[in-house]
Parts: C-alpha cells; structure tokens; sequence
C-alpha cells in the first residue's frame, strides 16, 4: 500500500444487529459473519447491537454470535450506550452522567436486521430522515417484504403465481371468527398458519385438522395480530438469490438450489434451519433447464414487483405437474455464510466476503434519499 492510499480515509461502515423481536439471535449470526468477512484494509467497522428492549449499544468486535447447544446468543445492553443523529449519520454516545460526545459519522449501515422493527422499513425509516446510506432495500420494499399479505397482492398483480391463502385480520378474529374459519376451511387441508410479519418460521404450524386451527391461529397470533393461513402446496422447495447489479444493469439471478429437510420435520422450520444439521441445500437443483430459467426469470421479476434494492432471496414450490408456484421473497434474508443466499451466490462464483463487499459497494453508491 503506498503513502496515498494509506493517507486515504477508511469508508466506515456501521454493522447494526439484533433488535427487539423473536429474530433478534438470528441476526447476531448473520452480523458474526459479516464482522469475520469485513475488508478491514478497506472498511472501518462499528458494531451496533440493539439490545431486546431497544437499546443501542457499541457493541465488541469479536464475537461470532454462535449458538451453544440450545442457548441464542443477545446482545449485551451494558455496552456505551449510543445514538444516530440526523444530517449526516453521526454517532452520538449517551452514557449516563456523562456529557453526549460524538464518535464520529458513519458512511452506510448494515443492517443485519430480520422482523418487525427492523427489517421491515422501520430502520430503514430512520437512516432515511438521518440522510445516512444503507445496505438492502428501501422502506417501502422492505414493508411490503416484511407482510406476506402485501407482498403476495403485490406479486399477484404482478402477474406471479401465489398459492390460495386467507389473511386473518385481528378485528376479523376477534369480532367474525365463525367466518374466519369457513374461510380458511374452504383452503382445505393442510394448511399453514404464520404470523404474517415475521420470519425465520418462528409461529408457524402446519394444521391437518380443523379442531387444531383456532390453537394455531392463537399461537401465530402470539408473534403478530395479523396471521396468514395458506394452502398447503405440494412440491419441492426450490430457492433463488437476487442481487442487484451496478449501474443500470438488471438483477441478476443466482443459480436455483433445492431445500431437503430431514424426515423429522414437517417443514422447513426454525430447528432445521438453525439448529443442528437437519437441512440439505442442493445447488444447482435438480430441475430441468427451462423450469431454471423461468424460475430465475421470475425471481428477478418478484425483485423489481418490490422495488428490492441489494440483495433478496425469493421461494418456490415446483409442483409434480411442473408449475411453479411463488412462496414469498425474503428482502433480508438469513445471512451467515452457510446461509441459504450466501450459499447460492457462492455456488454461482460469488463468495460470501465478495459479496458483503458488493452489497457495501452497491449502497454506497446508491443517492440517499428518494430514488
């Protein structure tokens, strides 16, 4: 390195992590990773843990956030206490009975946020108004992700294929909950019923008999007043990274892999993706030619139905007649590098520390603001 680009400063990038909902471990998962995959030659790191209650933290630099038999890592909340004040993304320190110092200005975030206040527009909100750029798509994009019913009346009119679902609503279930469920029986069984903002299958159950519903209905409801009952789709789960491209070049699409779950689960639920070793990514799947390049084709199209900015992973059913049926898309999807986008892009010649680089790169050289 010579005495110019040492004299250069550091782009300086904010990791923030955790949150205040059911998917606050995952993200300390996906953020170890990315602090491990971080071009320290290129980019200052701070790490920003938001602790269970809301508390912003720094946080340390050197843990990987790993699950220890059954027991989720959380953000300590005894760190420095912090603060991101608009125009222009300065970090502020709060500690009390101490006088507010600056710790300097942060050139993009990476939100390293899955759920509610989080990946879903809220912060995307706040580093709007404090002017400061950001990895991952906007608020809106990110909202509409967040709600599967949006997000499947958005891809619908988009002209992709959804499955038969039933959104319950918290007035509907608490005022009409006979007509509720002749609605979700009309589905037939099974179905799925999941809190309709939430994610990591963290919620969901499968029903293949009507007097288990109202008990499942409850327990989505636990995570979120709104819940989404679907049909249950029969087919191989085959899945698809999207990452935008510099410039005004299109989305690209990842090659497509296939989820096997083991036998002792009935869907791909929390266990299997995060504990033990319970799931199989086959990449590319085993599907032919042409059903790849539709499916490709329409992740892409669900990518720009959204308005999705750096990278999503979109879900599909490939049914035994051979359609495909679109699941939903994921705008922040689970992000260590053994991680199902990850390991899409690195299967398709992105390995996972290029790839945190280019999502940093794509948002640093995105306008803020409305674009």
């Amino acid at each position: 390195m010579n005495e110019q680009q040492e004299s250069r400063p550091r782009v300086r990038v904010a990791v923030v992590f955790g949150g205040r909902n059911s998917e606050h471990a995952v993200s300390l998962m996906g953020a170890g990773s990315v602090l491990a995959a971080i071009d320290r030659t290129k980019y200052d790191v701070v790490p920003i843990g938001i602790a269970p209650d809301g508390r912003w933290v720094l946080a340390p630099d050197d843990q990987r956030f790993e699950i220890e038999g059954e027991q989720l890592p959380s953000v300590n909340d005894t760190g420095t206490a912090l603060a991101l004040a608009s125009g222009g993304g300065s970090l502020v320190a709060l500690d009390a009975g101490t006088i507010p110092e600056s710790l300097g200005q942060v050139d993009v975030v990476f939100p390293m946020l899955h759920g509610p206040f989080g990946e879903d527009g809220t912060i995307q909100g706040l580093l709007e108004m404090a002017g400061v750029r950001y990895v991952g798509s906007g608020v809106l994009a990110s909202a509409v992700g967040m709600d599967k019913a949006y997000m499947k009346a958005v891809l619908a009119a988009a002209g992709l294929p959804v499955g038969p679902h039933v959104v319950v609503r918290d007035r509907d279930w608490r005022l009409d909950r006979g007509r509720v469920l002749k609605d979700i029986e009309g589905l037939g069984l099974p179905v799925f019923v999941k809190p309709a903002r939430a994610g990591s299958s963290q919620g969901i159950t499968r029903v293949d008999d009507l007097d288990e519903l109202e008990r499942a209905v409850e327990l989505a409801r636990g995570h979120d007043p709104k819940v989404l009952v679907e049909a249950a789709i029969e087919g191989r789960e085959i899945e698809c990274a999207v990452l935008e491209s510099p410039g005004d070049e299109p989305p690209a699409a990842s090659l497509p892999g296939e989820v096997v779950v083991n036998d002792q689960h009935e869907f791909f639920d929390f266990a299997a993706k995060y504990i033990g070793s319970d799931m199989t990514l086959s990449v590319p799947a085993d599907i032919p030619e042409a059903v790849s390049e539709e499916l490709r084709e329409m992740a892409v199209r669900a990518f720009e139905a959204l308005g999705c900015e750096g990278l999503s992973r979109v879900d599909f059913f490939y049914t035994p007649s051979g359609g495909l049926v679109l699941n939903e898309i994921n705008t922040m999807p689970g992000f260590t590098a053994m991680s199902v986008a990850p390991q899409l892009w690195a299967a398709s010649g992105v390995p996972y520390t290029e790839l945190v680089d280019r999502m940093i790169q794509l948002a640093l050289n995105r306008p803020a603001g409305l674009r």
